[in-house]
């Protein structure tokens, strides 16, 4: 057994895959979205003001096109996975830039185009690696048996979240 298929790892892969694609469905209702995911191996929550009917509504259509075949829903373009790849490309590029010779001011001064251009390429190469992680890593969109089995809002003064449970 491989480092994903692990259960634990294996359920938040799945629950990473639905909540995606909810929030790309959200975000038809709701062309403004404000929403934030974070998935557990139990589901995921949703950190923004909505109306619990419209999650619902969303997450079951969600869990039915992952189903159905619709692999893309599962990658999304503001996770955090597209940060993190962009992050570390930009720090290593500035780096690589830096490290080899630390001498004066003067010298750190003259190297810093080539500073903001690796990053600069790090960051664009990032995001694209990014999405690349979430379709073979950090999302699983093979939601197979999954099902919802509550849906809880929660309101922390003005946060507003769902905890979106589910089972295997």
């Amino acid at each position: 057994m491989g480092f994903l298929d692990h259960p634990l790892i294996d359920r938040v892969r799945r629950n990473h895959a639905l909540e995606h694609a909810t929030i790309h469905i959200l975000s038809r209702y709701y062309r403004d979205l404000h929403v934030m995911g974070r998935s557990t191996p139990n589901g995921f929550i949703l950190y923004g003001d909505l109306p619990t009917d419209a999650v619902h509504k969303a997450v079951q259509e969600a869990l039915e096109r992952l189903r159905a075949g619709e692999r893309h829903l599962a990658v999304h373009p503001t996770c955090g996975t597209n940060a993190v790849a962009a992050g570390t490309l930009a720090g290593l590029g500035a780096f690589l830039v830096l490290s080899p010779r630390r001498r004066s001011g003067a010298e750190w001064l003259s190297r810093l185009p080539v500073v903001i251009l690796f990053t600069t390429l790090g960051f664009i190469l990032g995001q694209r690696i990014g999405l690349a992680l979430q379709a073979s890593l950090t999302t699983d969109p093979r939601v197979r048996n999954m099902r919802v089995v509550a849906i809880v809002r929660e309101e922390r003064g003005p946060m507003v979240l769902h905890h979106i449970y589910t089972e295997p």
